[in-house]
């Protein structure tokens, strides 16, 4: 049976939207699975809108733009209101419920809510939010583990930042906990 998981994640400049599509790409590329990401962002990358499109499959992908979402990641309000319409029926929204005081209004999606700037503030970096949230969403979907992640991790950020590793996984750890 084919696989395809098509995401949206979104939320402000600053807050890793963009690395955690690059980090799914990643794991599931190294997991011999076909990816695309596609990025988008506005005019100021800190602060302003950040989106990305990802899609991991074991078959051959058309298009890299995402129009019915398997799964939508919001990081706050903005994006869920922009595109809590753009989840097929019968996906799933995850809500960074730190942040978005809004309840999502479809009642056709599985939404989950993580408070994960919260968690990540219990972790030792708010900024690790996007690891929480990432933890949550592999937990749940179970297609990619928490090591395809971590080992993605370097890949993305570079042996720089290698030092910030035991953070992000303690982070990633903390988000497959609230599944």
């Amino acid at each position: 049976m084919a696989f395809t998981e098509e995401v949206i994640f979104a939320g402000f400049g600053g807050q890793g939207v963009l690395s955690m599509g690059r980090m799914v790409a990643y794991a599931g590329m190294v997991k011999s699975m076909n990816v695309s990401w596609l990025p988008s962002y506005g005019p100021e990358m800190r602060g302003g809108t950040a989106n990305c499109n990802v899609i991991v499959s074991d078959e051959l992908i058309g298009s890299p733009v995402v129009a019915d979402a398997d799964t939508l990641i919001v990081m706050n309000r903005p994006s869920l209101e922009k595109f809590e319409s753009w989840v097929k029926p019968g996906g799933m929204i995850l809500v960074n419920s730190s942040l978005i005081d809004i309840k999502v209004e479809r009642d056709d999606v599985d939404v989950r809510y993580f408070p994960v700037n919260d968690i990540a503030a219990d972790c030792g970096n708010a900024k690790a939010a996007n690891m929480v949230m990432l933890g949550a969403y592999i937990k749940i979907k179970g297609y990619l583990e928490e090591q395809d992640l971590l080992g993605a991790f370097i890949k993305v950020f570079g042996e720089a930042k290698k030092n910030l590793l035991p953070l992000n996984e303690k982070a990633v750890a903390e988000g497959a906990k609230l599944v």
